[in-house]
């Protein structure tokens, strides 16, 4: 499962909701041999919005809103990438994994801190959603808006051969 937090901003920003958004059908590939590399792919389509604390009138829209051209434009970008640029194992079981994410259309690079130490890893890194075209969501003259940075958090389940696990659908990931 792949977690992302939206968080407000702006004069009127206590009227507005943080962001959280679920993104299922995590599909890749965890290689720990002597050539660490991770290579990640999600469908844009299974990415849900969750804000229990909105309506679902509310949700629906916010929904729509980051499917649509000014955020996502899934049907432009069907897929998220990530692909591993290196691997560093800090500790066992603290890594840092950097690579390239592509989003929405353009790549930029990207540094995950990753915990565990097969099968199960979590990690988290920090976006700006600027540095991938996407202009954040701004209402009201801008007094209620989405901040640029997105917080993006993982809690995988690996599968397969140690060496070469995968992460994917039918019971691979979480």
């Amino acid at each position: 499962v792949m977690t992302i937090r939206a968080f407000k901003s702006g004069l009127f920003s206590a009227f507005a909701h943080n962001h959280e958004i679920e993104a299922r059908g995590l599909e890749g590939e965890v290689v720990t041999s002597e050539s660490q590399q991770v290579s990640l792919r999600i469908d844009t389509r299974k990415i849900k919005v969750l804000d229990p604390q909105m309506s679902a009138d509310d949700r629906a829209e916010v929904q729509r809103t980051m499917e649509g051209p000014k955020v996502l434009d899934i049907t432009r970008f069907p897929e998220i990438r990530f692909q591993s640029t290196s691997v560093t194992q800090k500790s066992p079981t603290l890594w840092q994994v950097s690579g390239n994410l592509t989003l929405h259309g353009q790549t930029r690079p990207v540094t995950f801190q990753v915990t565990g130490n097969g099968p199960r890893y979590s990690g988290q890194a920090t976006v700006r959603q600027r540095d991938f075209g996407i202009q954040p969501v701004s209402l009201f003259g801008g007094t209620v808006k989405v901040k640029d940075e997105l917080k993006i958090e993982f809690d995988i389940q690996t599968s397969s051969a140690p060496s070469k696990a995968r992460t994917g659908d039918g019971g691979r990931s979480e």
